[in-house]
């Protein structure tokens, strides 16, 4: 596939490192070169991507049991095994679902894929930007906002910095949950691991994002208006496994909280 217009490949992005930590085949030099530098780092790598994917499905599954017939993915990144439209339109075929992503590359890529499958699309937006993904008509076309809606911000949340306002980016997004809807949410930490900080280091020296670590006092304070399902804000490998961990598996090592919550009363 050619590259779209407006990709520069000559710095790194977090779909296609993401992708690359997967073991998609949707990256490029500049991404596995900025993956391989952080595995030096932080040996577990790339352990924090494929927990997070694994947590993503059970998140969509589980909002999907609940009721949850339509999804907005935010950082959707690049397609791969697993992808939100086939977990939730397995379980019903009429399942809807917005995915939206920066990076142009990895647009195109999930457009190809999707095809003209009519109750899926996905928008080429920054999440920065709440108002203009909510008013999209074509997103529009599929989310109705007066019915539950689950918002999916996995692995994404630490790529806003303080200047960004994440608290006032949530704050947008909360406003159209409806009751009943759902945040899927995970965020990178270096609580357990200070050498985490100098991954962060490698991650942002030529990347197209910048990524920010966070506490978990100051992540659990950026999700002050909602009200976390059990168990709570967990490593992802730990949010409600579906069977045992491989032998030699530490949750911890994923270097990321995630949850699953509600809207606060």
């Amino acid at each position: 596939m050619e590259l779209p217009r407006g990709a520069d490949i000559s710095k790194s992005s977090a779909s296609r490192i993401y992708d690359y930590g997967l073991g998609g085949s949707h990256n490029f030099e500049v991404d596995r070169r900025v993956l391989d530098e952080i595995k030096k780092i932080f040996p577990a790598t790339p352990q924090p991507a494929r927990d997070n994917r694994a947590f993503l499905g059970r998140a969509v599954r589980h909002c999907r049991r609940a009721g949850i017939r339509q999804f907005l993915d935010l950082g959707s990144g690049m397609p791969t095994v697993g992808n939100v439209h086939e977990i939730a339109q397995r379980a019903d075929p009429g399942a809807r679902v917005v995915y939206v992503d920066i990076d142009p590359v990895a647009v195109a890529y999930s457009r190809s894929l999707l095809g003209d499958d009519p109750n899926t699309i996905v928008l080429q937006a920054d999440m920065r930007e709440p108002e203009t993904i909510l008013t999209d008509p074509d997103a529009l076309a599929l989310l109705d906002f007066d019915e539950p809606v689950a918002v999916l911000m996995v692995a994404m949340t630490h790529y806003l910095t303080d200047e960004d306002d994440p608290a006032g980016v949530l704050a947008a997004y909360r406003k159209v949950m409806r009751p009943g809807s759902f945040l899927v949410f995970s965020h990178m930490t270096a609580d357990d691991y200070p050498e985490v900080h100098r991954t962060a280091e490698a991650f942002n020296a030529g990347g197209s994002e910048q990524l920010v670590l966070r506490s978990r006092e100051e992540i659990t304070g950026l999700l002050a208006d909602f009200e976390f399902v059990e168990p709570g804000l967990v490593y992802p490998a730990d949010w409600r496994p579906d069977g045992l961990l491989a032998d030699g598996h530490d949750p911890s090592r994923a270097a990321c909280y995630a949850a699953v919550a509600t809207l606060r009363d």
